[in-house]
Parts: C-alpha cells; sequence; structure tokens
C-alpha cells in the first residue's frame, strides 16, 4: 500500500502532526477543516453561514489537490457545536453538491479548535481511469 501525502497552499495547513490529506489508491482521506482562511491562518469570521462555506472552500482546495472535486466524495463528518444551524449545513450542501448527496454525519461537540463553530472532514473516491 503506497500512501501519498497532499498538501496545498489554497486551503490551511495543518495546526498539528497530521496531513491535510492522504490518498491510498483511489481513495483520498481528507483531514477535519474548520473555517480557517488559508492566507492568513485565522478564522473568516464569527457567522456560521461564512464559516460553512470557508469549510467547504477548503474541502475543495485539497480535493482538487488530490486530482478530485466536491463531487468525488462519499462521505462527510460535519462537526458542529451548535446542532441548531443543521438547517445551514443542509441549504449550503446544496450549493457545494449535487445529487446523488455524500453520505453524512452530523455530530454536536463541545468545542473545536481556533473556536471554530464547524469542522468537516471526508473521504473522497478518484475515478478509476
Amino acid at each position: 500500500m503506497a500512501k501519498e501525502i497532499i498538501n496545498t497552499t489554497n486551503a490551511p495547513q495543518a495546526i498539528g502532526p497530521y496531513s491535510q490529506a492522504v490518498k491510498v489508491d483511489n481513495h483520498v482521506y481528507i483531514s477535519g477543516q474548520i473555517p480557517l482562511v488559508p492566507e492568513t491562518m485565522k478564522l473568516i469570521n464569527e457567522d456560521i453561514t461564512d464559516q460553512v462555506k470557508q469549510v467547504f472552500n477548503n474541502l475543495s482546495a485539497v480535493a482538487s489537490a488530490a486530482g478530485g472535486t466536491l463531487q468525488d466524495i462519499v462521505k462527510l463528518n460535519v462537526y458542529l457545536t451548535d446542532l441548531s444551524q443543521f438547517e445551514t449545513i443542509n441549504k449550503l450542501m446544496t450549493e457545494y453538491f449535487t445529487e446523488p448527496f455524500p453520505a453524512r454525519a452530523a455530530i454536536g461537540v463541545a468545542s473545536l479548535p481556533k473556536n471554530a463553530q464547524v469542522e468537516i472532514d471526508a473521504i473522497m473516491i478518484l475515478p478509476s481511469h
């Protein structure tokens, strides 16, 4: 099994001992993304909509660096500090994904790194050539 480490400056750099993503064959495991702006490594702002959009943009950048797109994602894990924002996730997912939508879990958590309100990780399967 050959592992390829995926790294891009178009997404926030890892803030710990982990990789942005790891590719094994045509499977890509994308680490949790929080709403950090890649250029500043600071949270975009406190607005949940802006935070979710930034997370999807970060996921998209990592997916692209691995040779895919958001449409190749088959599983999302969404972590929210306020589960009442669940509808925000649903609404914004329809702006970033088209049917068939990926499988998804939404988990309420007490806190996230950098006081983010949302974190999302993903599993992506690249098309076989």
